[in-house]
């Protein structure tokens, strides 16, 4: 027998998946080890089916497993300890969270107290798919409550025209916590990576000490080897120029912010402002559904830049990457970045010729389908199959990734595609 609903567990339980009979797992995360006792698979199953008298396991749970399964039940289906899924008069499962702000809140607050932090973004994004929850994240006291993650940043984006004003500074609070943990997370990383691009992409033959490449060093005097020594004799060094105060490279972001995009907006924001924040980089960062917004001088904020955008409506490319185009101002230095799911409501051959006249004047563009720990995403295979023949390969990346990508287009190296 297998069970799916009630799913998540701190200490080697699930999350969001489905129990088979010898206690593995699909669909979710399990912890604790290979071998459980009888006693422990018995346990999860309880948790996972929720109880009743169908759920077959016998076992009752006490405590904090009690507090855990009352919790999963509000949200999955179950009434709690002991009870078995509750039935709407048309047979189909009902939750239990109902529609008061203070009743979800005293929830949010119990599952902080039993699951982990993964495990809390998980289930406030089924809370909020569900159940209908979004709504209530308009009251200051939801948002107090939650666990910020990237998709409530997209959740709140995405409500933010609706939002009154009594909730729009606690929802500005929330999305600059994210922000601020992402920054933290990615930005080092990408400004030496960046950097390291750049400084690469001016050699020079008469480089400092500090400043020499062994690795291109050796490769290029390997005919100097001396086999009795077992040494290379290095008659030519090869180094790094000093990076330039002055602009070397130009970088475009052109973001796509329809609905399922949520998750790269967030992403791609953060990382537009921390190449803004390079000397030897002037970014442009444009977001677009059926029109086109230049956020780049918000980009000094990554708050104001996400508080831009509006998730949602349809999509024109075509426009978007028209307005990316007459921004150009050095084709051969600049790398144009277009972040979409590829589904065009505009003229598609248009935009595909556009791409290929950026090419043909020495623009790098790199197409990624999503910017995002989100998995594989849906996207236009049709548009995807153009872009590569035109020989833009179009892909979805992560955000670890993101900063290789860019390293690899302004050094006009093959894009690192996963």
């Amino acid at each position: 027998m297998s069970g799916t609903g009630n799913a998540v567990a701190s200490d080697g339980t699930v999350t969001g998946g489905a129990v088979a009979a010898d206690g593995t797992v699909t669909g979710g995360a399990a912890a604790g080890g290979a071998a459980v006792g009888e006693a422990e698979r018995l346990r999860r199953w309880r948790l996972v089916l929720g109880g009743g008298e169908a759920d077959g396991t016998g076992c009752t749970l006490t405590g904090r497993d009690a507090g855990m399964d009352t919790a999963l039940g509000a949200l999955y289906g179950g009434d709690g300890a002991g009870g078995g899924p509750r039935r709407a008069a048309g047979g189909e499962r009902s939750a239990g969270l109902g529609g008061s702000a203070p009743s979800v809140a005293r929830w949010l607050g119990d599952i902080r107290t039993y699951f982990p932090g993964p495990v809390v973004q998980v289930m406030q994004r089924d809370a909020i798919e569900r159940l209908g929850l979004s709504a209530l994240l308009l009251e200051p006291e939801m948002l107090e409550a939650v666990e910020p993650d990237v998709h409530l940043v997209g959740t709140l984006l995405s409500l933010s025209k609706a939002m009154p004003e009594t909730t729009r500074e606690t929802a500005r609070a929330v999305v600059r916590k994210v922000v601020e943990q992402l920054e933290g997370k990615l930005a080092a990383r990408t400004r030496a990576t960046v950097s390291g691009a750049l400084d690469r992409s001016a050699r020079t033959s008469r480089p400092r000490h500090a400043d020499i490449d062994w690795n291109r060093t050796v490769r290029a005097n390997l005919k100097n080897y001396l086999p009795e020594y077992r040494t290379v004799v290095p008659e030519r060094l090869i180094g790094y120029g000093r990076a330039a105060r002055s602009v070397k490279k130009e970088v475009v972001l052109c973001i796509d912010q329809s609905g399922s995009m949520a998750a790269s907006v967030v992403y791609a924001s953060v990382f537009g402002a921390v190449l803004a924040s390079m000397r030897s980089i002037a970014t442009r960062l444009v977001v677009f559904d059926t029109a086109v917004v230049d956020l780049t001088d918000q980009l000094d904020d990554p708050v104001d830049v996400l508080f831009g955008t509006q998730l949602g409506g349809g999509t024109d490319i075509n426009r978007a990457l028209a307005y990316c185009q007459s921004k150009i101002t050095r084709p051969a230095d600049t790398v144009v970045v277009l972040i979409s799911d590829l589904y065009e409501g505009g003229i598609r051959n248009e935009m595909l010729r556009r791409v290929a006249a950026m090419k043909a004047a020495g623009t790098e563009f790199v197409a990624l389908l999503a910017l995002s720990d989100e998995g594989a995403p849906a996207y236009d295979r049709d548009h995807a199959a153009a872009l590569a023949a035109l020989g833009a390969p179009a892909f979805a990346c992560t955000p670890d990734l993101f900063p290789d990508v860019m390293a690899a287009a302004l050094e006009k190296r093959p894009l690192p595609v996963p």
